[in-house]
């Protein structure tokens, strides 16, 4: 799927070349009235509309989407295929939710006729909500995974995804065995790894539902395929630490039983650590492991406050995520604000730059697919999205004291949702209808 003509979008760029936290103002770049050239899908300049309509080939009239902002699209790092009807449900901590909810609900996926509906719902959500690129489980049938890389397959969009594998601890209709884990893995992997635009997770869901002899075939099939992501999730509740002690007595904690199977690596997306021992911090360091930060989840679900001044102290790597269903929104915005108290309530803060960094360049750099996505720098493909910062009357009301871009910007993170996006692209093509709008 190829765009070979020129395309023009005309708005107020926002792009960022650096990390705001360590580069201060240097690290992001605000074209009032800019222009995007976009062909074959790729960003070919991004720069004032003044320097460039001069150079547009005849016949190119750009899409106009002024006063909106223009960003790259929204990167999720850790999100639930499987669990799109299990948001807002009530009253539970983690293993009673998984156990209550969760496994009921994704037994479902079985049918292929219901994974393919619910891969469609997803993915419509999370375009509506400007998010063009997420790191997602599927349940634990290869078809949930298939349906979703054929569905993003067909709308180039860029996704990680794996089969989770689970062999214990979760009714006998949601489990596979090592054998078979290791087996459908191995074929989704070749179906799809690097097909197009299709990315491959290995994705143990965490080390109670995966025996040794399944982590050991996890690790082997990261092994084998060392371009693949690894996913999974560690030091989310104390129920939950407590009870993997108990599974793996011999380890010297949640992290080390990854380690032993050789799972914490490079390109391992570790969802919640929250609760991390010291030795854990410097386990992740020395690995380059990811700690994934999902706010709305670890709120909802009573798990804990993810320190991430901790984190970017220990030199350990972080992403944001949504975690549907745990979470409570598909909107990465919706998720920035929920962090911004998460990190307000242990005496940190969040600025708007950082936080629109994280989401699109920082998230890119975490999925270790910044020299793709995340930024509007030559090359890069061309996934984004258009933001009205006035979309709802109380931030038209709220913006009208606002006495710079970074005001504006704090209010779309704080009030933001996807009410806010006007358009969302891929590959430079507009992608259409939006759901819910």
């Amino acid at each position: 799927m190829e765009n070979t003509a020129i395309r023009a979008l005309r708005g107020r760029l926002l792009w960022f070349v650096d990390d705001p936290e360590s580069a201060g103002a240097g690290a992001h770049r605000f074209i009032e009235d800019g222009l995007l050239l976009i062909r074959d899908g790729h960003i070919v300049a991004a720069g004032p509309a003044a320097a460039l309509l001069p150079e547009l080939p005849e016949g190119v009239e750009p899409v106009d989407h002024r006063p909106h902002l223009i960003m790259p699209g929204f990167i999720d790092a850790h999100l639930h295929l499987p669990q799109t009807q299990v948001i807002a449900s009530y009253g539970a901590q983690l293993i009673d939710w998984l156990n209550r909810y969760t496994f009921v609900e994704e037994q479902k996926s079985a049918d292929p006729a219901h994974a393919d509906a619910q891969a469609r719902f997803f993915l419509d959500e999370l375009l509506a909500s400007g998010t063009t690129t997420a790191s997602v489980y599927g349940s634990v049938h290869p078809a949930s995974v298939e349906a979703l890389f054929a569905l993003s397959a067909q709308r180039d969009t860029r996704m990680i995804a794996g089969k989770v594998m689970m062999d214990r601890n979760a009714p006998a209709a949601l489990t596979d065995t090592p054998e078979t884990g290791y087996a459908e893995s191995k074929a989704l992997i070749a179906r799809w790894h690097g097909k197009g635009r299709q990315l491959y997770a290995v994705t143990p869901r965490f080390a109670i539902t995966s025996s040794p002899e399944q982590l050991a075939a996890a690790g082997r099939l990261a092994a084998e395929h060392p371009d693949c992501h690894v996913q999974t999730h560690i030091n989310e509740n104390r129920a939950e630490i407590a009870f993997t002690r108990d599974l793996y007595p011999d380890a010297p904690d949640y992290a080390g039983i990854y380690e032993r199977y050789g799972l914490l690596r490079g390109n391992s997306l570790m969802g919640h650590c929250i609760h991390m021992t010291d030795r854990e911090w410097a386990a992740f360091a020395a690995a380059g492991a990811v700690a994934v930060f999902c706010p709305t989840s670890n709120l909802f679900l009573g798990s804990g406050l993810f320190d991430r001044a901790r984190a970017r102290r220990e030199g350990v790597r972080v992403a944001i995520a949504s975690d549907i269903g745990g979470g409570t929104s598909y909107s990465m915005l919706r998720t920035l604000a929920e962090a911004y108290k998460v990190l307000q309530l242990q005496g940190q803060s969040l600025s708007a730059f950082a936080a629109l960094h994280a989401i699109t360049r920082g998230n890119a750099l975490a999925l270790g697919l910044s020299d793709r996505i995340g930024s509007f720098e030559t090359g890069r493909e061309a996934d984004l999205v258009v933001l009205d910062t006035r979309a709802t009357r109380a931030m038209a009301h709220r913006l009208e004291t606002a006495r710079d871009l970074a005001e504006e910007l704090f209010v779309l993170v704080t009030l933001g949702d996807e009410r806010n996006v006007a358009a969302t692209y891929v590959m430079g093509r507009r992608i259409m209808p939006q759901a819910g709008r």
